[in-house]
């Protein structure tokens, strides 16, 4: 966590009350959730009425998606893209199996991007049957990031809500709800080096999807429960400082990225770096006075890797022996055998997307930590291809 997270927190921890309370107490625990939420609209361009607090980017998915496909029934169908988390693709799936609901994935091109022109054509079979479109802002696999302004404009067209996790993308890109154009936004807070289950669903005014849980008719009566004050302090102030602070860590970032790569091609000539292959320091004029900023085809702080040869469960073993802690897919479906759906609807084969690895950067990572990297990888890989072999 940042150090301003866990200040902010560890000040509420110490404090009592209900922020839906109305005695002396709980009063100061509601002014400490709406200067958050100010805090939060703020720094991602939104109104504080738009931002919702949840446990997480999970239900904030959930919400998003399922309540819009509620709201907007009869309409059956749910356009997302296949190479989404899972805490999005599973609750549309779930739609389909007991709600009525056509779910289609939308295709991707050879570096996990949407198309606008294949969302448009996706909607086109059938626009008066489209209940919502969600498409992430940036995977969390191989971290190409999404047109997302262009595609929620396809959606806008037709009237259609547009939805996108933005989980991986706050803190490492410029991110404005208001200039995206979209109508729902998820956020979290442990990404950001913020605490583990805070986050929240941007919603746009007009919006109203129908609730998920119902209770005490917090959060707009959007997202009933008890608010959770001190996360949610630690959350608006990772958010303020992690938006602060994105330029500098992105180019910082994308340098190291790139040096990442560039060592890890010549440790393992036969690497295949997946993902788009643009850099970081890619320039384009911002939508908000012409200011040159990054705007990178990946996350600055992303590399995704597939290792010929090599099961991706077993190098990443033989890696987190040597003290380097890499994924395989995303962390919710680790331990699963079955290679990543990412990867597969990039147009990989079933052995490569199993011999696959992401190692993310953050604001803790230093060039150490690659050369750490770099010292034990050859090792490792030719251990992993032995005991494919075996």
């Amino acid at each position: 966590m940042l150090p301003e997270a866990i200040e902010a927190m560890t000040v509420q921890l110490q404090q009592v009350g209900n922020a839906s309370s109305l005695h002396g107490a709980g009063r100061r625990m509601r002014r400490v959730v709406e200067e958050s939420r100010e805090t939060i609209a703020d720094a991602l361009g939104a109104r504080p009425s738009e931002v919702v607090f949840t446990s997480g980017g999970t239900e904030a998915d959930n919400l998003a998606i399922k309540g819009f496909y509620w709201a907007r029934r009869p309409r059956r169908r749910v356009l997302i893209s296949s190479v989404e988390h899972h805490a999005a693709l599973d609750p549309a799936q779930w739609l389909a199996d007991s709600q009525g609901a056509a779910v289609e994935l939308l295709e991707v091109d050879e570096h996990g991007r949407v198309r606008p022109e294949t969302l448009r054509a996706a909607i086109a079979r059938d626009p008066d049957d489209v209940a919502v479109v969600s498409v992430m802002w940036a995977n969390n696999e191989v971290g190409t990031v999404q047109p997302v302004r262009e595609l929620a404009a396809v959606a806008h067209e037709h009237g259609i809500p547009f939805h996108t996790d933005a989980v991986q993308a706050v803190g490492q890109l410029p991110v404005s709800f208001a200039e995206s154009g979209v109508d729902a936004l998820t956020l979290t807070g442990h990404k950001i080096g913020g605490p583990m289950g805070a986050g929240a669903l941007l919603l746009a005014r007009g919006q109203t999807p129908v609730s998920v849980q119902h209770g005490g008719g917090q959060e707009r009566d959007v997202r009933s429960g008890t608010l959770d004050a001190p996360a949610i302090a630690g959350l608006a102030a990772a958010v303020s400082t992690a938006v602060k602070e994105q330029e500098a860590l992105s180019r910082r970032l994308a340098s190291l990225r790139d040096e990442l790569i560039e060592r890890v091609r010549a440790a393992v000539p036969d690497v295949v770096l997946n993902g788009d292959p643009g850099h970081a320091s890619q320039q384009s004029a911002s939508a908000s006075g012409g200011r040159p900023e990054v705007s990178p085809g990946r996350l600055p702080g992303n590399a995704h890797f597939s290792f010929p040869g090599c099961e991706g469960d077993a190098l990443l073993m033989l890696l987190d022996a040597k003290g380097v802690e890499c994924s395989t897919g995303s962390a919710c479906s680790a331990g699963v055998a079955q290679p990543s759906h990412v990867l597969l609807a990039m147009g990989a084969d079933a052995a490569a997307a199993r011999g696959s690895l992401r190692f993310t950067l953050g604001h803790t990572s230093t060039r150490d930590d690659v050369d750490r990297l770099i010292e034990v990888l050859p090792a490792a890989v030719e251990r992993a291809r032995r005991a494919g072999l075996g």
